[in-house]
């Protein structure tokens, strides 16, 4: 797939993946790729066929959406008003599809897919980029607000008071869905936020699986051990019938079904967990030598529970925090939560961000 994922418009690039949609990574064959590419011999690699191959179009859309709607009970939802943003991208020709098959007044901004962007690059994570879409709800009333990234293999939530929701909450609720309706199961998150996703599946009696963020990490893992649903904070997730791969669509489907089932607005749905576990967000720092830092910081809490499957976590009785680096730039990415205690956590946020140093990133 052709994809620039949520870059500007100036940005390409090519996501590979195998027979069953099975992600290759640098550790899985993109490597060989590379290097097959680098060596410029592909008649050796491959000779010219026989015969010509052939090619041709099919359109997928019909039994997209039909999948799609196997994880809802349409017939339970009720009236809602949405004011949906694909941020002329990808979303809006699936989101049209949609429209006629629900029962909600649907409020498109941005809709129409457009690659120059006009209203700015579609990525909803950026505070900036949510202004529009707080307006609009503000504006029509909306019980919920939707936002794409531009090829929306991810979406992010505004309540009816136009609040931006943070992913870690949504973790939870579509825990909470597919437990509901399949309890038992297993669920998978990443190490940087924890503690409300934890609580939840033990409520409602899963079994907790943790994994390295990172898509190719997540889709093995859950394969491995037959998980229904995995989520980041990074508002990807993944889904079991979805061949393992992350989807844009399916969670405010299944955020909206929940809160029709349950007769919560958005905002009561999440508020609670917010108190129960605040968190931090993810905090980025450009710093000149990471090692060092984490060097520091595990000399620093040593005396709380360090875990280094995912980058460092280290948990203590009332507060927990994560620190990774990037993959491809000098930054490292801070998380922090507590139990319930809003002071500890801008006081510890505070204070590792002193140990951490560095610019924003």
């Amino acid at each position: 797939m052709i994809t620039a994922s949520h870059n500007p418009a100036d940005y390409n690039g090519m996501k590979l993946v195998r027979e069953g949609a099975r992600p290759i990574s640098a550790d899985t064959g993109l490597k060989d790729i590379e290097a097959k590419v680098a060596r410029d011999d592909y008649e050796k690699l491959a000779p010219k066929a026989a015969t010509m191959g052939t090619y041709a179009t099919y359109n997928i859309m019909p039994e997209y959406i039909e999948h799609l709607l196997t994880y809802i009970d349409v017939s339970a939802l009720k009236p809602l008003k949405l004011v949906v943003n694909p941020g002329n991208g990808g979303a809006g020709a699936v989101v049209k599809e949609l429209e006629g098959k629900l029962p909600y007044n649907m409020v498109k901004i941005f809709a129409e897919p457009d690659g120059h962007f006009p209203n700015g690059v579609p990525n909803p994570i950026l505070p900036g980029n949510r202004a529009a879409t707080t307006k609009a709800v503000l504006e029509n009333k909306a019980d919920v607000g939707i936002a794409w990234d531009g090829d929306f293999d991810r979406c992010f939530f505004f309540d009816e008071k136009g609040n931006f929701i943070e992913g870690y909450y949504l973790v939870g609720l579509l825990a909470q869905n597919f437990l509901t309706k399949h309890p038992g199961s297993k669920i998978i998150f990443d190490p940087r936020l924890t503690w409300n996703t934890e609580e939840i599946i033990a409520k409602y009696q899963g079994i907790p699986v943790r994994s390295k963020s990172g898509h190719a990490f997540i889709k093995e893992r859950m394969r491995k051990d037959n998980v229904i649903y995995g989520g980041e904070m990074s508002a990807h997730h993944y889904f079991r019938d979805f061949s393992y791969c992350d989807s844009g669509m399916l969670p405010w489907l299944l955020v909206t079904e929940l809160m029709c089932q349950s007769g919560k607005k958005l905002s009561e749905l999440v508020e609670a967990r917010e108190k129960l576990f605040p968190c931090s967000g993810e905090i980025n720092r450009k710093v000149a030598d990471p090692d060092k830092i984490f060097a520091t910081i595990q000399d620093k809490y040593k005396d709380g529970k360090q875990d280094f499957l995912d980058g460092i976590s280290v948990d203590y009785d009332n507060w927990r925090f994560n620190l990774r680096k990037s993959n491809t730039e000098p930054v490292v990415r801070l998380n922090v939560e507590t139990r319930g205690d809003a002071e500890l956590l801008k006081a510890k946020t505070t204070e590792l961000l002193a140990l951490i140093g560095g610019q924003p990133g």
